[in-house]
């Protein structure tokens, strides 16, 4: 990458880590939209959220040790222009199956964009700097889910749900014409493709302790935004009976719930890490009982987002940190690292977001409410393991 580009390059590097954000939530106020026109149920219609969410971690795990090897730039490149082809093919057809498998096209295209941009910025920046821009990452990110909904439900009232999906095909296109002007490699230390290495260093995170403890809680933080996404269109489309353009602005004021996280997860970033998390918690059973409790005498369209506002704050404030502390805890391999930790994260949020819906469905707050318990539930259990481990003084200290 030529020097004088750097500035901009940066910009499209915190520019694309979103784009996640965007294949997920677009679309979701025309879910309900979908089902219908599709004729297929709500369940197979969520089922396509769920495909991505399982492809874009299966190539996080695999795709790290690919941008080491061979670089970031050519490989995000090229994932890009597929993506944004992948996306027409969306737009053009009305058969369910062949979106399930563009969409998971679009999780292994995004997983490999996503991971060499955050690898960017380890290859380039070090100490306090590169602190700070990992902090940021899941604030920049969180423009995704706050945006995405707003524009989707607009999108959908005026020319249907295949403009959601014509809208991601020309902003990829738009990124891959940038990066291809103004972007290059930044890997400078080529790691050799030898698979039992590679094998080593992967057993070698996955064994410590307080980086795997780290990668479950932020699943289980970004599973309560993705039950929302998966529930909430159709609480409000069907049991509130408001439109898209409404589930569009919830989705939006909650995708800023998790941006408010963020950042007074950055803004605590020097406190006690293990205290600060304790507390965030101990908020969220405080605030999930209170919904639960309110069902008694309210429930409407402003109980349901007031409660889930807050929640979802706390959800962002522990991804922020876990996030923060996943990213930078192996930096000589900083391609792996991120791709295992986005990798296994969303793999969780997949496998565990489709479960609860199908055990919880998509009905109206209540549902809503006891999905989030049994996730702050889990939460509080991965905590206390957590906690033993800290008060044992095992190694990893770092939670402490």
């Amino acid at each position: 990458m030529k020097e004088k580009n750097r500035g901009v390059a940066t910009v499209l590097a915190f520019a694309l880590l979103p784009l996640s954000g965007f294949a997920t939530d677009i679309y979701i106020p025309s879910l309900p939209t979908m089902a219908a026109k599709m004729q297929v149920s709500s369940i197979e219609v969520q089922l396509t959220l769920s495909l991505f969410l399982i492809s874009y971690g299966i190539s996080q795990l695999f795709i790290g040790s690919v941008l080491d090897s061979f670089g970031r730039y050519r490989v995000s490149l090229v994932s890009l222009v597929i993506f944004a082809l992948a996306s027409i093919v969306v737009a053009t057809t009305h058969h369910i199956y062949l979106i399930y498998l563009m969409r998971i096209i679009h999780g292994l295209t995004v997983g490999a964009i996503v991971v060499a941009k955050r690898a960017y910025f380890v290859d380039l920046f070090t100490g306090d700097q590169l602190k700070h821009y990992l902090s940021l990452f899941s604030i920049i990110w969180s423009t995704g889910p706050i945006v995405a909904p707003f524009i989707g439900g607009y999108l959908q009232n005026l020319f249907g749900w295949e403009s959601n999906f014509y809208f991601l095909a020309g902003l990829a296109a738009i990124f891959a014409v940038l990066e291809l002007l103004y972007s290059g490699e930044t890997l400078v230390h080529f790691t050799e493709f030898n698979f039992k290495k590679i094998v080593n260093i992967y057993s070698t995170m996955i064994t410590t302790a307080s980086f795997t403890l780290g990668i479950v809680m932020l699943g289980l933080a970004y599973c309560m935004v993705m039950i929302y996404n998966m529930t909430g269109p159709f609480i409000i489309e069907h049991h509130l009976h408001l439109s898209p353009v409404i589930a569009g602005y919830s989705s939006l004021v909650l995708g800023f719930a998790w941006m408010v996280g963020g950042f007074i997860g950055k803004a605590t970033i020097n406190r006690p890490f293990f205290k600060r998390l304790v507390v965030n918690l101990v908020l969220q059973v405080i605030f999930v009982c209170a919904m639960i409790f309110s069902l008694q005498f309210v429930t409407n369209l402003f109980s349901l987002i007031f409660f889930a506002f807050i929640i979802h704050i706390g959800a962002g404030y522990t991804f922020n940190n876990y996030f923060t502390f996943c990213l930078g805890k192996f930096p000589k391999n900083a391609g792996i690292a991120g791709g295992l930790t986005g990798g296994i994260t969303y793999v969780i949020v997949s496998f565990l977001s489709y479960g609860i819906v199908n055990i919880v469905p998509a009905k109206d707050e209540r549902n809503l409410s006891l999905s989030y318990l049994i996730l702050i539930l889990l939460s509080v259990f991965i905590m206390l393991i957590i906690f033993r481990l800290r008060s044992k003084s095992l190694p990893e200290t770092e939670l402490s």
